[in-house]
């Protein structure tokens, strides 16, 4: 079995920039596809891969928290002796639920289709027909992508993520540019891209699939369906689950509403705004997924110092990167987004709701270290108990606002979701978990950093407004304004401020006279 104990800070960084890098990837590739996909397909069928999305978010409901549980396990278990056997076990023993869904979830699509395109959706331009047929072939992409969230979970928990950032930096490649391809030179219609998603899904579970068994540490023995297991661990699943089914609702609620009451072409424009914002979890996913294994292994090893300081320095690095890019991106969405899609039309209808839902993305952000740590104790019942009371209040609140305000309405709710984690959840957090350290995490962890990058972005809009000469000034002062935003807020931030103190250090003594 792996020592994950041996040199933990050197695993840590190294999972951090495997994934950075395959994050870094994948948002380039959507940076650069997109745009070609609305191209290609047009704005309402594009809403369609929006419902794509949307769908397989929801169907995370199923999961029943097995894809945490299999990340928490593997990382307990790692650092316990004598437990191979039980790893292999463990995972043959979800692996059979998780694929039994995966067969449900196909066959509910399906079934669901001529409902979805006759009654639900809101076309102009494309038939009910052609919508039904997209579905169809949605189930079977959906049902084969399903599974690659547990086996990328088993990985992460076994820090291999090096390994797993490879195998996702793969498949995305040849997903995107490959559906480009097809679209390109095969069939410029939704029926071929989502064929082609069919395709890449097999691939991408079979990768992952082969590489965690093969990671597992070996016995001589065959792992076997073990209920006792599922058993031993079904208190942290079923609160993973109930998390999973509130967070989905909540985050998915906004989307369901709209794909009901907007035009699907309306919905493309709500779509590629959600994906603008989404794009900040290419650098809050590679953080969480890196850090979260190793508060697990902290708490199993008790080491309460080596925690808090694992805990701030995670809380802090993640607010100098989130926080400059949302400033950014809020006050200069209009600018990005016509650099982006190089239409006038699709800026207008899309810069405000990307900018709201870019600051409700953040706030959100900024709550995945203390969630991390509520996991890694094995604590799901306030998470559980804030969703829960979230979604009594703000799904009501989100049909309202989207009746009377539309899309702009409905991406309120979304920072007043996320406004209400940062402002309450974190109380309660903190009156079990690392006590006295709330106030360190307000003003050292996220205050500082947050005022700094808003004053930064803000002066910057104010003196530089919205008129560019040309789109490669709008490119160069953009990033001008990005990296004096991110420059300013690092060295405001103790933990990144004293890092750099140090490199420089380290520099002038290796090379200084």
């Amino acid at each position: 079995m792996q020592n994950h104990s041996l040199e933990p800070v050197t695993i840590l960084k190294k999972n951090i920039a495997a994934n950075f890098t395959g994050s870094l990837v994948q948002a380039l590739m959507a940076l650069l596809f997109i745009p070609l996909y609305i191209k290609f397909l047009g704005i309402e069928a594009y809403g369609l891969i929006g419902l794509f999305m949307t769908m397989q978010a929801l169907f995370m409901l199923l999961d029943m928290g097995l894809g945490a549980t299999v990340n928490r396990e593997m990382a307990r278990l790692s650092v316990l002796p004598d437990k191979a056997q039980e790893m292999r076990d463990l995972v043959r023993s979800l692996e059979v639920i998780y694929w039994c869904i995966a067969v449900l979830i196909g066959v509910a699509v399906m079934a669901l289709s001529s409902f979805i395109a006759g009654y639900w959706v809101r076309p102009k331009q494309l038939s009910p027909e052609v919508i039904r047929q997209a579905i169809l072939i949605m189930g079977l992409a959906i049902a084969f992508q399903w599974p690659v969230s547990f086996y990328s979970g088993g990985l992460m928990g076994l820090q291999r993520q090096v390994l797993l950032n490879i195998i996702n930096t793969v498949v995305a490649t040849i997903r995107w540019c490959g559906a480009v391809l097809v679209l390109w030179l095969v069939s410029p219609t939704i029926h071929a891209f989502f064929s082609w998603q069919i395709l890449v899904s097999l691939l991408h579970v079979f990768l992952t699939s082969l590489f965690l068994w093969r990671s597992l540490p070996a016995t001589g023995k065959r792992s076997a369906f073990q209920g006792k297991i599922i058993f031993g661990i079904w208190r942290f699943a079923a609160g993973m689950s109930g998390i999973t089914i509130l967070a989905t609702l909540l985050t998915q609620a906004d989307k369901i509403i709209l794909s009901k009451m907007l035009s699907l072409e309306m919905f493309g424009y709500y779509t590629l705004a959600g994906m603008m914002a989404m794009t900040l979890y290419r650098l809050i996913g590679p953080v969480f997924l890196a850090v979260y294994p190793r508060f697990t292994q902290l708490v199993e090893l008790k080491d309460q110092e080596a925690l808090k300081q694992l805990y701030h320095k995670a809380c802090q690095f993640m607010s100098v990167l989130i926080l400059p890019a949302t400033a950014v991106i809020a006050f200069f969405s209009y600018e990005i987004l016509l650099l982006w899609t190089g239409n006038p039309v699709t800026a207008e209808n899309t810069y405000m709701l990307a900018s709201i839902l870019i600051i409700g993305t953040a706030l959100n952000g900024l709550m995945n270290m203390p969630y991390a740590l509520q996991l890694a104790h094995g604590w799901t019942r306030l998470t559980f108990y804030v969703n829960l009371l979230s979604v009594v209040l703000l799904v009501p609140l989100t049909m309202f606002m989207a009746w009377k305000f539309g899309a702009i309405g409905a991406s309120f709710v979304w920072v007043i979701l996320n406004s209400g984690y940062v402002i309450i959840a974190i109380q309660f957090m903190h009156r079990r978990l690392l006590k006295r350290e709330k106030w360190i995490w307000y003003e050292k962890d996220v205050g500082i950093p947050m005022l700094v990058a808003l004053a930064t972005a803000g002066v910057f809009k104010w003196i530089a407004g919205g008129a560019y000469s040309s789109p490669w000034m709008s490119v160069a002062i953009l990033i001008l304004i990005s990296s004096v935003t991110l420059g300013a807020t690092a060295l405001m931030t103790p933990t990144t401020r004293n890092f750099i103190f140090n490199q420089l250090m380290k520099f002038k003594l290796t090379y200084g006279s």
